[in-house]
């Protein structure tokens, strides 16, 4: 990969983007364990679908879309509203790796994205958790 290689272009750019979003709430939406996620957003996901797309093709390396309309994305404090533990984690999550799964990516790639899925779901969790050994 070359440096001007971004994220966003490797995995198709726009198009893909868009895919990877709409197949993202399709999942769940559709998906009974990941109802209580999906309950945490409008009943009319298109504003939800929107706004995803935007930020995760600036996040990706593409243009900037989101901070263009809305100004810095402050993640975490946009979604201190919603109680987010290890359970809406993970349910995030599940849609992600399902929906990237739809997209035709190297493995690495796939890989490296879902990492970097999986560190930022895990810095949005707000809520303190005790989780008990096995």
């Amino acid at each position: 990969m070359s440096e001007l290689e971004t994220h966003y272009l490797r995995i198709g750019g726009e198009p893909a983007v868009k895919h990877l979003v709409k197949t993202f709430y399709q999942i769940m939406s559709e998906t009974p364990q990941t109802k209580h996620v999906r309950d945490m957003h409008p009943v009319d996901i298109a504003s939800s679908e929107e706004k995803l797309t935007l930020f995760l093709t600036g996040w990706l390396g593409g243009p900037d879309l989101y901070i263009e309309k809305y100004g810095h994305p402050r993640l975490r404090q946009r979604h201190m509203p919603f109680s987010i533990g290890l359970e809406e984690r993970d349910q995030w999550l599940y849609c992600m790796a399902h929906a990237l799964a739809t997209l035709e990516l190297d493995d690495l790639l796939a890989q490296q994205l879902m990492a970097s899925f999986a560190k930022t779901a895990d810095f949005m969790r707000n809520r303190e958790e005790t989780v008990t050994p096995a």
